[in-house]
């Protein structure tokens, strides 16, 4: 059952290209000194969403993160007890429908989300994680040209790469 509060809607719409962008200045690694909870409702007004307390709470959980999160994960950071996981679930379905959020990758049968400012609609940035402790990196650096199919027929339309091996904790 989601909480609504302080309802409020862009007066314009805007491309989901351009809410990637906006995106991108509100996101980062652990953001210091900045309002998460003022930037979280800054990018739901932007994206024409209501500001409830699950998305806000959504979204400064993968702003503070800086990395993909599973479902699981969401829930255990955000610290939320009232938040249960179909509400979890519909909460980032409808970040996912605006480009706020994107599935960034499945591993062991559950996908992991993330703040889309450094993705297109078609690509999505590298992600290494490492075997070893499980945990994953976003290669936000590294550039790969989007690939071809080299069969007749087959049309390729996201790009996504997972690599893996070691980090150097684990090294």
């Amino acid at each position: 059952m989601p909480i609504t509060t302080n309802k409020q809607s862009c007066d314009h719409k805007k491309s989901q290209s351009h809410i990637h962008k906006e995106a991108a200045g509100f996101a980062g690694v652990k953001m210091a000194n900045l309002n998460l909870d003022a930037q979280a409702r800054k990018m739901l007004k932007a994206a024409k969403l209501y500001c409830t307390a699950g998305r806000v709470a959504i979204l400064k959980v993968l702003m503070e993160a800086g990395k993909p999160l599973s479902q699981d994960q969401i829930a255990r950071q955000s610290g939320k007890k009232h938040f249960d996981k179909v509400t979890i679930y519909r909460t980032l379905e409808s970040l996912l429908g605006v480009g706020l959020v994107h599935k960034a990758f499945m591993d062991k049968r559950a996908w992991h989300f993330e703040l889309a400012h450094n993705c297109t609609e078609s690509q999505c940035h590298p992600h290494f994680t490492c075997t070893s402790c499980g945990d994953t990196y976003c290669l936000t650096e590294i550039s790969l040209p989007m690939a071809k199919s080299p069969h007749k027929g087959f049309v390729i339309q996201r790009q996504q790469v997972r690599l893996e091996g070691l980090c150097p904790a684990c090294v």
